[in-house]
Protein backbone atom coordinates (compact mmCIF):
# COMPACT_ATOMS: atom_id res chain seq x y z
CA UNK A 1 0.00 0.00 0.00
CA UNK A 2 1.29 3.46 -0.86
CA UNK A 3 0.67 6.12 1.81
CA UNK A 4 1.31 9.81 1.15
CA UNK A 5 1.52 12.47 3.86
CA UNK A 6 0.99 16.15 3.08
CA UNK A 7 3.19 18.43 5.13
CA UNK A 8 5.45 15.39 5.36
CA UNK A 9 8.50 17.43 6.34
CA UNK A 10 6.73 19.40 9.10
CA UNK A 11 6.47 18.67 12.82
CA UNK A 12 3.24 16.64 12.64
CA UNK A 13 3.55 15.24 9.13
CA UNK A 14 7.23 14.40 9.55
CA UNK A 15 6.51 12.39 12.67
CA UNK A 16 3.64 10.58 10.92
CA UNK A 17 6.06 9.63 8.13
CA UNK A 18 8.52 8.25 10.71
CA UNK A 19 5.83 6.21 12.45
CA UNK A 20 4.51 4.76 9.20
CA UNK A 21 8.04 3.94 8.04
CA UNK A 22 8.70 2.18 11.35
CA UNK A 23 5.71 -0.06 10.62
CA UNK A 24 7.65 -1.25 7.61
CA UNK A 25 4.78 -2.71 5.61
CA UNK A 26 4.05 0.12 3.20
CA UNK A 27 5.58 2.59 0.77
CA UNK A 28 5.48 5.95 2.57
CA UNK A 29 5.86 9.23 0.66
CA UNK A 30 6.52 12.54 2.42
CA UNK A 31 5.01 15.40 0.41
CA UNK A 32 6.10 19.01 0.91
CA UNK A 33 5.47 22.47 -0.50
CA UNK A 34 8.30 21.73 -2.88
CA UNK A 35 6.91 18.51 -4.34
CA UNK A 36 3.17 19.08 -3.92
CA UNK A 37 2.24 22.71 -3.13
CA UNK A 38 -1.24 23.10 -1.69
CA UNK A 39 -2.02 25.79 -4.29
CA UNK A 40 -1.03 23.64 -7.32
CA UNK A 41 -3.73 21.12 -8.21
CA UNK A 42 -1.74 19.63 -11.09
CA UNK A 43 1.23 18.95 -8.82
CA UNK A 44 -1.06 17.49 -6.18
CA UNK A 45 -2.73 15.17 -8.70
CA UNK A 46 0.68 13.95 -9.86
CA UNK A 47 1.81 13.41 -6.26
CA UNK A 48 -1.35 11.41 -5.44
CA UNK A 49 -0.95 9.06 -8.42
CA UNK A 50 -0.99 5.47 -7.15
CA UNK A 51 -1.61 6.56 -3.55
CA UNK A 52 -3.98 4.33 -1.59
CA UNK A 53 -4.11 6.30 1.68
CA UNK A 54 -3.56 10.03 2.09
CA UNK A 55 -2.75 11.51 5.49
CA UNK A 56 -4.00 15.05 4.97
CA UNK A 57 -2.16 17.36 7.38
CA UNK A 58 -3.67 20.83 7.39
CA UNK A 59 -2.25 23.78 5.54
CA UNK A 60 -1.38 26.95 7.47
CA UNK A 61 -1.79 30.71 7.16
CA UNK A 62 -4.81 32.93 6.60
CA UNK A 63 -8.12 31.06 6.85
CA UNK A 64 -9.38 31.92 3.36
CA UNK A 65 -6.12 30.67 1.86
CA UNK A 66 -6.32 27.47 3.91
CA UNK A 67 -9.85 26.82 2.63
CA UNK A 68 -8.56 27.06 -0.95
CA UNK A 69 -5.62 24.79 -0.16
CA UNK A 70 -7.84 22.14 1.41
CA UNK A 71 -10.29 22.19 -1.49
CA UNK A 72 -7.39 21.79 -3.90
CA UNK A 73 -6.19 18.70 -2.02
CA UNK A 74 -9.62 17.07 -2.03
CA UNK A 75 -10.18 17.89 -5.72
CA UNK A 76 -6.81 16.34 -6.62
CA UNK A 77 -7.29 13.22 -4.49
CA UNK A 78 -10.03 11.65 -6.60
CA UNK A 79 -8.25 8.32 -6.93
CA UNK A 80 -7.25 7.98 -3.29
CA UNK A 81 -9.01 5.11 -1.49
CA UNK A 82 -8.76 6.46 2.08
CA UNK A 83 -8.28 10.06 3.25
CA UNK A 84 -7.19 10.65 6.85
CA UNK A 85 -7.78 14.30 7.70
CA UNK A 86 -6.26 16.32 10.52
CA UNK A 87 -8.97 18.55 12.00
CA UNK A 88 -9.77 20.22 15.33
CA UNK A 89 -12.34 19.92 18.08
CA UNK A 90 -14.00 23.18 17.07
CA UNK A 91 -15.56 22.91 13.62
CA UNK A 92 -18.85 24.68 14.35
CA UNK A 93 -20.16 27.12 11.78
CA UNK A 94 -21.22 29.50 14.56
CA UNK A 95 -17.80 29.45 16.26
CA UNK A 96 -15.83 32.72 16.47
CA UNK A 97 -12.57 30.84 15.81
CA UNK A 98 -11.27 31.54 12.30
CA UNK A 99 -10.02 27.98 11.73
CA UNK A 100 -13.27 26.39 12.88
CA UNK A 101 -14.69 27.23 9.47
CA UNK A 102 -11.68 25.96 7.53
CA UNK A 103 -11.63 22.59 9.28
CA UNK A 104 -15.41 22.35 9.22
CA UNK A 105 -15.52 23.11 5.50
CA UNK A 106 -13.03 20.34 4.79
CA UNK A 107 -14.98 17.89 6.94
CA UNK A 108 -18.25 18.75 5.19
CA UNK A 109 -16.70 18.15 1.78
CA UNK A 110 -15.32 14.78 2.90
CA UNK A 111 -18.63 13.71 4.37
CA UNK A 112 -20.54 14.77 1.26
CA UNK A 113 -18.24 12.84 -1.08
CA UNK A 114 -18.07 9.16 -1.95
CA UNK A 115 -14.49 8.45 -0.81
CA UNK A 116 -13.83 6.57 2.43
CA UNK A 117 -12.32 8.81 5.09
CA UNK A 118 -11.25 9.11 8.70
CA UNK A 119 -11.10 12.43 10.58
CA UNK A 120 -8.84 13.13 13.56
CA UNK A 121 -10.21 16.02 15.64
CA UNK A 122 -7.52 17.19 18.01
CA UNK A 123 -7.36 19.47 20.99
CA UNK A 124 -4.98 22.43 20.93
CA UNK A 125 -1.36 21.36 20.70
CA UNK A 126 0.43 21.55 24.05
CA UNK A 127 3.63 22.87 22.50
CA UNK A 128 1.80 25.62 20.61
CA UNK A 129 -0.23 26.73 23.62
CA UNK A 130 2.73 26.86 25.99
CA UNK A 131 4.72 28.80 23.41
CA UNK A 132 1.96 31.42 23.34
CA UNK A 133 1.91 31.51 27.15
CA UNK A 134 5.65 32.22 27.22
CA UNK A 135 5.30 34.80 24.45
CA UNK A 136 2.80 36.99 26.35
CA UNK A 137 4.36 36.60 29.81
CA UNK A 138 5.30 39.91 31.45
CA UNK A 139 7.21 39.94 34.74
CA UNK A 140 6.08 36.40 35.54
CA UNK A 141 2.40 37.04 34.79
CA UNK A 142 0.36 35.83 31.83
CA UNK A 143 -2.82 37.76 31.03
CA UNK A 144 -5.36 35.99 28.80
CA UNK A 145 -9.10 36.43 28.10
CA UNK A 146 -10.08 32.89 29.12
CA UNK A 147 -12.27 33.32 32.20
CA UNK A 148 -12.81 29.97 33.91
CA UNK A 149 -12.75 28.03 30.64
CA UNK A 150 -11.11 24.63 30.42
CA UNK A 151 -8.86 23.38 27.67
CA UNK A 152 -7.68 19.87 26.88
CA UNK A 153 -4.19 20.11 25.42
CA UNK A 154 -2.58 17.30 23.43
CA UNK A 155 1.02 16.72 22.38
CA UNK A 156 2.00 16.66 18.73
CA UNK A 157 3.38 13.17 19.33
CA UNK A 158 -0.06 11.85 20.34
CA UNK A 159 -1.66 13.56 17.35
CA UNK A 160 0.88 11.99 14.99
CA UNK A 161 0.27 8.58 16.53
CA UNK A 162 -3.47 8.98 16.09
CA UNK A 163 -3.09 9.89 12.43
CA UNK A 164 -0.70 6.99 11.79
CA UNK A 165 -3.00 4.51 13.53
CA UNK A 166 -5.96 5.51 11.38
CA UNK A 167 -3.86 5.46 8.21
CA UNK A 168 -2.95 1.83 8.88
CA UNK A 169 -6.55 0.82 9.62
CA UNK A 170 -9.83 0.70 7.78
CA UNK A 171 -11.72 3.96 7.13
CA UNK A 172 -14.10 4.88 9.95
CA UNK A 173 -16.17 7.27 7.79
CA UNK A 174 -16.49 9.52 10.82
CA UNK A 175 -14.29 11.31 13.31
CA UNK A 176 -12.19 10.32 16.28
CA UNK A 177 -11.13 12.78 18.99
CA UNK A 178 -7.51 12.92 20.12
CA UNK A 179 -7.13 15.15 23.17
CA UNK A 180 -5.28 15.17 26.45
CA UNK A 181 -6.26 13.01 29.44
CA UNK A 182 -7.30 16.06 31.48
CA UNK A 183 -9.16 19.32 31.02
CA UNK A 184 -7.64 21.95 33.32
CA UNK A 185 -8.62 25.61 33.30
CA UNK A 186 -6.42 27.94 31.30
CA UNK A 187 -5.34 29.49 34.60
CA UNK A 188 -4.19 26.07 35.82
CA UNK A 189 -2.20 25.51 32.61
CA UNK A 190 -0.52 28.88 33.02
CA UNK A 191 0.29 28.24 36.69
CA UNK A 192 1.65 24.76 35.94
CA UNK A 193 4.00 26.41 33.45
CA UNK A 194 5.38 28.56 36.28
CA UNK A 195 3.51 31.82 35.76
CA UNK A 196 0.81 33.76 37.58
CA UNK A 197 -2.49 34.04 35.71
CA UNK A 198 -4.39 37.28 35.21
CA UNK A 199 -7.65 37.85 33.37
CA UNK A 200 -7.69 40.41 30.58
CA UNK A 201 -10.00 41.50 27.77
CA UNK A 202 -9.62 40.57 24.11
CA UNK A 203 -8.64 44.18 23.40
CA UNK A 204 -5.85 43.96 25.98
CA UNK A 205 -4.53 40.73 24.43
CA UNK A 206 -4.58 42.40 21.01
CA UNK A 207 -2.57 45.30 22.41
CA UNK A 208 -0.04 42.94 24.01
CA UNK A 209 0.47 40.93 20.81
CA UNK A 210 0.75 44.10 18.71
CA UNK A 211 3.37 45.49 21.09
CA UNK A 212 5.32 42.25 20.69
CA UNK A 213 5.30 42.68 16.92
CA UNK A 214 2.91 39.84 16.08
CA UNK A 215 1.44 39.91 12.58
CA UNK A 216 -2.16 41.22 12.30
CA UNK A 217 -3.49 37.92 10.98
CA UNK A 218 -2.09 35.92 13.89
CA UNK A 219 -3.37 38.48 16.37
CA UNK A 220 -6.84 37.83 14.96
CA UNK A 221 -6.29 34.06 15.00
CA UNK A 222 -5.17 34.07 18.66
CA UNK A 223 -7.98 36.31 19.90
CA UNK A 224 -10.67 34.39 17.99
CA UNK A 225 -9.22 31.19 19.45
CA UNK A 226 -9.64 32.52 22.98
CA UNK A 227 -13.22 33.52 22.22
CA UNK A 228 -13.78 29.90 21.23
CA UNK A 229 -11.99 28.62 24.35
CA UNK A 230 -14.15 30.86 26.52
CA UNK A 231 -17.23 29.25 25.00
CA UNK A 232 -16.01 25.80 26.11
CA UNK A 233 -15.25 24.53 22.62
CA UNK A 234 -11.81 23.08 23.49
CA UNK A 235 -12.56 21.32 26.77
CA UNK A 236 -13.11 17.81 25.41
CA UNK A 237 -11.19 14.90 26.87
CA UNK A 238 -10.35 11.54 25.28
CA UNK A 239 -7.60 9.49 26.99
CA UNK A 240 -4.71 8.68 24.65
CA UNK A 241 -2.69 5.57 25.42
CA UNK A 242 -1.22 3.69 22.49
CA UNK A 243 -1.88 6.31 19.83
CA UNK A 244 -5.19 4.81 18.75
CA UNK A 245 -7.96 7.46 18.92
CA UNK A 246 -10.75 6.57 21.35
Amino acid sequence: MRIAVTGGTGRIGGRVVELLAEDGRHDVVALSSRTAPYDDRAALRAAFEGVHTLVFVSSDGEAARVVTHHRNVLAAAGGVAHIVQLSGLDVAMESPFCYAFTNGDTERLLRAGDRPYSIVRTGLFTEFFLSLVRQVAVDGTVALPAGSARVSLVSREDVARGLAALALGEPVNGHRDVTGPESPTVAEVVEAAGYAYAECTSAELIATLARLGEEPWWIYAYTSMFESISQGRWAGVAPVTDGTPA
